[in-house]
């Protein structure tokens, strides 16, 4: 099939400069493929990389961005066997180079080119039953899926999530879909918490409003740690990546709980390493999603509905526009660039 000679693709020229360019229509080498690209979400790391200029090529050369991203295959090398033209995938862009995450490629564009594409892994293949943008949600989902699986909690047990931002709603909608029933959820916006709940969360409480740690413990109970009140939940989430919060999930949380970090740390946390010692706790971090993409996919294709966590949707002539709404977590879940031609 014939594309474009040139293509739009989004690029991160320096701190706060973000513009939508046309380059070169990709053509596949031996290994690789290019995707028509159906849908793209916009990340937080993605809001991060313009905040600190992007991460820069070899040479200085911009960066281009997205990698939370679904398609259609329209070329393939000829050492490409496994998949045909005309398939519908998902992009895992760890395997994909770091795709969007400093790699010479992002999804923000109609034609994409994954290198590579013959290794297992880096392209999944969509079953028919979900959506383009359910195929977007794949990647952030894997995160979430990862940091569940890194708490390791079970059905019965009470978890607490902070942050409720897309990943720590895909935690929520993991969770749910795990039987696990005692979610309470900690945010400062009140629709994200909505949303938590609309995905499954049990209680939920804003930050901004109330007395955090008195309501989780009216929400999972309470017990007692050496003489002091703690809360008896069993797992912590942070999916805030506040320091506070952070340092407030050690001195709060009952004997033996298990704490999974997945958000992003900007600032050191003073942590009270006594607690970590006394309540014999487990601390884990939680990094993209080593092995779980195949197990979202077949999590959405059991008819799990994540449908609460896309709250805009913007077409790429208008990404300067879905930047904005991104930027006030206050007023957005998930936002998603879809690449159809307007």
């Amino acid at each position: 099939m014939q594309v474009s000679e040139t293509v739009e693709q989004v690029f991160v020229h320096g701190v706060d400069d973000v513009r939508l360019e046309q380059v070169a229509a990709p053509q596949p080498g031996e290994n690789d493929a290019v995707l028509a690209v159906s849908a793209c979400g916009i990340c937080g790391s993605d809001l991060a990389y313009i905040a600190m200029g992007g991460l820069p090529g070899p040479g200085g050369e911009p960066m281009p961005l997205g990698h939370e991203l679904s398609g259609r295959i329209e070329a393939l090398g000829s050492g490409v066997t496994q998949l045909s033209v005309g398939d519908r995938v998902v992009v895992n862009p760890v395997a994909a180079g770091n795709l969007g995450n400093g790699g010479r490629e992002g999804g923000f564009t109609r034609r994409l080119l994954v290198k590579n594409a013959h290794e297992p892994g880096v392209l999944l293949p969509l079953p028919d039953g979900l959506s383009d943008e359910q195929g977007a949600l794949v990647e952030p989902l894997g995160v979430a899926m990862h940091a569940v699986n890194q708490s390791e909690a079970l059905p019965g047990e009470r978890v607490v999530v902070f942050g409720a931002g897309p990943i720590g709603l895909g935690v929520v909608a993991v969770l749910r879909y795990r039987g696990v029933e005692h979610i309470t959820v900690v945010d400062l916006s009140a629709r994200r918490l909505d949303i938590a709940q609309r995905l499954g969360a049990s209680a939920t409480i804003n930050a901004g409003r109330e007395d955090v740690w008195a309501q989780i413990k009216s929400a999972q109970g309470e017990e007692s740690v050496h003489g002091m009140p703690v809360a008896a939940s069993d797992v912590f989430i942070d999916a805030a990546g506040v320091a506070s919060v952070f340092r407030g999930i050690v001195e709060n949380c009952k004997f033996g709980a298990r704490i999974v970090v997945v958000a992003l740390h900007k600032d050191e946390a003073a942590i009270p390493v006594f607690h970590i010692m006394a309540k014999e706790l487990t601390i884990r971090g939680s990094m993209a999603y080593p092995k779980e993409f195949g197990d979202v996919i077949a999590m959405l294709d059991s008819g799990l509905d994540v449908g609460p966590m896309v709250t805009h949707r913007f077409p790429l002539s208008q990404f300067d526009a879905a930047l904005a709404v991104a930027k006030q977590p206050d007023q957005a879940g998930k936002v998603i660039v879809t690449m159809a031609s307007t």
